[in-house]
């Protein structure tokens, strides 16, 4: 159909007629002839619909754009030929088709040509679209009037350019600014929608490191081999990001369940710590995660982001290698590492540090053969500080180097006070080992002490092996010829190749005390691989140690496997010198197991002031102590056995439970659901009351504070039944 045929068909004027240059508005034939020209320069097309959105006409120029030619297009509608571009976020979000319906002006739309039937295999065809709506004099809608030209190159340069300052050039993943749009955009959709989302911040440990041994070029290959597992265990849930340097991000929309969160990240956790294969060289590193979920920890992005990086400090300060729920009592972790390593300077220089050491028996009779040094800190504000928080932050440090050096050479002094024969074993940091000076530094505390080098054992992790082949091959060779024994400790944990022990000269194998944990389970492997690392060790004539033995089914378990040598709770904990020093002068030097029949996880004793929920009643208590599946409760006088209540452990975490036993003001409770690890060592509900079902109720929509939630909201014009139970007061004594 030509164009003049169809203008024809909306309106004409009669011909002046006559000699002209100038073609007037009423010219109508000479009109269509310049009409028809400039359609086919191809510069731009004309296009038109009827009153159903249906393409009606469009320029016989544009044939030679279209693999089956201009029939395939007309005579459909409009939408179902074209779509918008759903990544380009500086245009309308709203399809094509709505913006048909609502008769929108269209101007200079990207969209994409939609059929397969139109292009070349493997093509794609970007035209600009630009339209008016055409109404009659009765304001009856007659179709679309407007042009198109094709954009195809310019549009992909213009993706291209986008493309590259969205996303990060060396991994492929999406960089900080597209995150941080797509959360906020994500964010806001979901307050209407009342959705929640996750996000999970996340770094390397030990990535530096990396760096530093093995060079930049293998760090980048490093980062390259990380955001490929990240693809891996996300796949389509969830948005991925390098924020820059060892920082990743993930973004999980639609998800709060934090077992599932949880469950999560130790997989992120376990993925990245595998060892990674870089130029022929083995690679070891770790990673920590902080999470939070909106709407529960925040509305906002900001807001939503700063928690999650709280909580992943949070994580690396307790030991890395863990993940962390961000919580209100979290604060900004800076800040306290950087008070933690003052007060921690302080107390190296003011001799606040102390060595406790943890007996190793022999099974067959008993006897203590040695001492593991563990650090201990009792900081005058803070009260014991715990290793798992104060020797990663050294680590990130040049104190850890002093640490080290302080503490082997007290264990060497302390360890002349014991039997002639009695070790004492010192654990070493990778950053440590990995220091040119170490071997003096061992030669130094030997010399000082005057302790036999053989008495003396080094207890190692696999991370050692990260650092430069060669500098690690000369350390070892230099120990062992100072005389020192050396122990690879927490074997299995990580991922233990047998390389280690064919390169390296332990003396030793540690069995670690996961394995120990779960052993007496019936569907656990970890009894099997005790048996395994047993074996191994005798068969390559090294000693092995099994480490967190606590009850006597699993000395049992550890013993029939053929461990000659246990170290845990069941003989001892760690003691000061003084009481080790007096256990040895009362002929102390063999100690007899002591401990519970079986193993289990106990419950943690706790003092915490809950609300206890009865119908529609409130009341104050106190937890003594926590499980995940149940808890002992005081306060409340009265409740029967069987009783059915909800405690609000604040921060919207509210838990359904039955009353199992009640004596006095004192009951014990089960959880119809068990909560979840909050990767701390503490325990956390999967789900907390929503902000925005507090807002239907009349509360302001905002994160949650710390603070009461009713059970049930929106009822507080209804009676209330009398209290049942009477609350008496608890102290802590």
């Amino acid at each position: 159909m030509a164009v003049g045929n169809l203008l024809k068909g909306f309106g004409s004027s009669a011909s002046t007629g006559g000699e002209s240059r100038v073609i007037s508005a009423e010219d109508t034939q000479n009109r269509l002839q310049v009409l028809d020209d400039f359609e086919q320069t191809g510069i731009s097309w004309i296009w038109a619909t009827d009153q159903e959105d249906r393409l009606i006409y469009f320029s016989p120029s544009a044939e030679d754009h279209l693999k089956e030619g201009l029939a395939t297009l007309l005579d459909n509608p409009l939408a179902d030929l074209f779509e918008i571009d759903p990544d380009n976020g500086d245009r309308s979000d709203r399809p094509l088709n709505f913006q048909l319906k609502a008769r929108n002006k269209i101007a200079d739309l990207p969209v994409r040509l939609l059929s397969e039937r139109h292009l070349p295999p493997g093509k794609e065809r970007w035209w600009s679209l630009s339209g008016h709506p055409k109404f009659d004099n009765s304001g009856k809608f007659l179709g679309y009037r407007g042009s198109a030209k094709d954009v195809t190159q310019a549009y992909q340069r213009a993706r291209e350019d986008s493309r590259l300052a969205e996303y990060d050039s060396l991994t492929g993943l999406a960089n900080r600014h597209r995150m941080n749009r797509k959360l906020e955009s994500t964010l806001a959709a979901y307050k209407s929608a009342k959705r929640s989302c996750a996000l999970l911040m996340m770094d390397l440990d030990k990535f530096k490191q990396v760096n530093d041994t093995l060079g930049h070029q293998a760090g980048d290959d490093l980062l390259r081999q990380v955001a490929d597992r990240l693809k891996a265990v996300i796949g389509e849930r969830g948005e991925i990001a390098r924020l820059g340097g060892d920082e990743f991000q993930v973004m999980l929309p639609d998800e709060d369940d934090r077992g599932t969160l949880g469950d999560l990240s130790d997989k992120i956790i376990q993925m990245l710590s595998s060892p990674y294969q870089i130029d022929g060289k083995r690679a070891i590193i770790g990673a920590s995660v902080g999470v939070s979920v909106a709407p529960y920890d925040g509305v906002e992005a900001e807001e939503i982001i700063h928690n999650a990086d709280l909580a992943l400090y949070a994580a690396k300060n307790s030991g890395r290698g863990t993940y962390r729920f961000y919580s209100a009592d979290l604060k900004d972790s800076e800040s306290e590492r950087a008070e933690l390593l003052d007060d921690l300077r302080e107390a190296l220089a003011t001799d606040q540090l102390e060595l406790h050491y943890q007996p190793v028996v022999r099974t067959r009779d008993n006897h203590v053969v040695g001492f593991e040094a563990l650090m201990r800190w009792e900081h005058p504000e803070r009260g014991s500080v715990s290793p798992a928080v104060f020797i990663p932050a050294a680590e990130e440090s040049d104190l850890i180097n002093q640490l080290g050096q302080w503490a082997l050479r007290r264990a060497c002094e302390d360890a002349m006070g014991w039997p002639e024969k009695a070790r004492v074993a010192v654990n070493v940091s990778a950053k440590q080992f990995a220091n040119r000076g170490f071997p003096t530094i061992v030669t130094q505390a030997l010399a000082e002490s005057g302790i036999d080098p053989d008495r003396v054992e080094l207890e190692l992790t696999e991370t050692v092996f990260m650092g430069d082949t060669d500098a690690t091959d000369a350390t070892f060779e230099a120990l062992k010829g100072l005389g020192v024994r050396l122990a690879l400790d927490d074997f299995g944990t990580g991922y233990s190749s047998l390389s280690y022990l064919r390169s390296a000269p332990f003396d030793k194998i540690k069995v670690d005390k996961s394995f120990v944990d779960s052993c007496t389970q019936k569907n656990e492997n970890s009894s099997k691989i005790i048996t395994a690392i047993i074996g191994l060790s005798k068969a390559l004539g090294m000693e092995v140690t099994v480490e967190g033995v606590e009850a006597f089914d699993q000395l049992e378990i550890v013993c029939s496997k053929g461990a000659e040598y246990v170290q845990g709770w069941i003989y001892s904990k760690a003691l000061p010198q003084e009481q080790i020093l007096d256990g040895i002068a009362t002929g102390g030097f063999t100690i007899e197991p002591d401990g519970p029949e079986t193993y289990r996880r106990e419950r943690r004793s706790v003092f915490r002031r809950i609300g206890v929920i009865h119908e529609d009643h409130r009341y104050e208590a106190v937890m003594k102590d926590l499980s995940q599946t149940g808890s002992l409760i005081e306060g409340l006088v009265g409740i029967p056995k069987g009783t059915g209540l909800v405690l609000d452990l604040g921060g919207g975490q509210l838990v359904v439970c039955t009353v199992a036993r009640s004596k006095d003001s004192t009951f014990a409770v089960e959880f119809e659901t068990p909560l979840v690890s909050d990767g701390a060592g503490g325990l956390v509900t999967r789900h907390r009351v929503s902000p925005y079902a507090l807002a239907a109720a009349g509360m302001p929509l905002a994160a949650l504070p710390p603070g009461n939630y009713p059970l049930s909201l929106g009822d507080e014009g209804q009676p209330k039944n009398q209290p049942q139970f009477m609350q008496v007061t608890v102290t802590r004594s």
